[in-house]
């Protein structure tokens, strides 16, 4: 829980764009010391450049977040130059699709590098600084938001990697609100579950890494990005409205964020079909036409 803002530090990874570039606008409005990290230059450099126009002291740091050497010299430089962060938004993510059996190492390492392992990172260089902080100030406030999905609540088909990494960092989300009230009354944490909201993830692609830029998509990944692109684009809810979701849950220290309550019956359901045992229920029951017309475009390209 945060109640006051102003003259504290905000850390957001995938900053340049999306979620984390509209949490660093509404983080700059309230007063607070911005670190903007992304992996994409140019976007960062024009996030640096608006958001220092509102007269916040502003810190952008290209790094990649699944890397734990670049991921440690962030939190060496935030420590020494702002002490420890008050808000720490474990934010940055990729998108992938395709039959889990399809999908190649290297594209299992890459989105679990990104989505799970960046979040990792943010926890385990951060939290530490948090809680000494919270033990010498007993005024200090800290919390923790790590941006999950409702691909981490749900099992929807043809997008695995996505799906075991969002579903990770549920677990992980969930593990770290427990562990910080056993120590901590100071610094808490929330998980940010969104569903189709139009930010730069439809469009993941564009970070791949070298090796994995120059693999040709799988007949599977190519109808997943597709359906993906069509979701996403379509969605109604902006990604400022749940930046705005994201800083009443730090007031409210609301562990659990959706964009989208309206799609928690289907995770009500998948919850019925593990407390009673029965198998999966048919993701696409209620729009059985999606589901025909999935099935045989991948029984079409197999």
């Amino acid at each position: 829980m945060i109640k006051n803002f102003k003259g504290k530090t905000a850390v957001l990874t995938g900053a340049g764009s999306g979620f984390g570039l509209e949490c660093a606008r509404i983080a700059a409005q309230k007063g607070m010391n911005l670190v903007l990290v992304d992996v994409q230059q140019q976007a960062l450099d024009q996030a640096e450049a608006e958001l220092k126009q509102t007269g916040v002291r502003v810190m952008a740091r290209r790094v990649d977040v699944s890397k734990a050497e670049q991921m440690q010299a962030l939190a060496d430089e935030v420590q020494s130059t702002f002490g420890a962060p008050h808000f720490v938004f474990n934010n940055a993510g990729v998108g992938s699709g395709g039959l889990v059996w399809e999908n190649s190492v290297a594209d299992w390492e890459w989105v679990l590098g990104v989505n799970l392992w960046g979040v990792i990172h943010g926890v385990r260089l951060f939290t530490p600084m948090m809680l000494q902080a919270a033990k010498t100030d007993p005024d200090f406030e800290g919390h923790i938001v790590n941006t999950a999905s409702m691909a981490g609540l749900l099992a929807p088909p043809n997008m695995g990697i996505y799906n075991v990494s969002k579903h990770a960092v549920v677990s992980l989300s969930e593990t770290l609100y427990q562990d910080l009230a056993l120590v901590s009354d100071q610094i808490s944490a929330s998980v940010l579950c969104p569903y189709f909201v139009p930010t730069g993830i439809s469009h993941s692609e564009r970070n791949r890494p070298g090796a994995l830029a120059a693999q040709p998509q799988t007949a599977s990944q190519k109808i997943g990005q597709a359906m993906t692109d069509k979701a996403v684009v379509s969605g109604k809810v902006t990604a400022a409205e749940v930046a705005q979701k994201v800083f009443d849950a730090l007031v409210a220290n609301q562990f659990y964020i959706y964009s989208h309550p309206q799609a928690l019956g289907s995770v009500q359901t998948r919850m019925e079909d593990v407390v009673q045992g029965r198998n999966p229920t048919d993701p696409f029951a209620h729009k059985p036409e999606l589901g025909e017309n999935l099935k045989a475009a991948l029984r079409a390209g197999g």
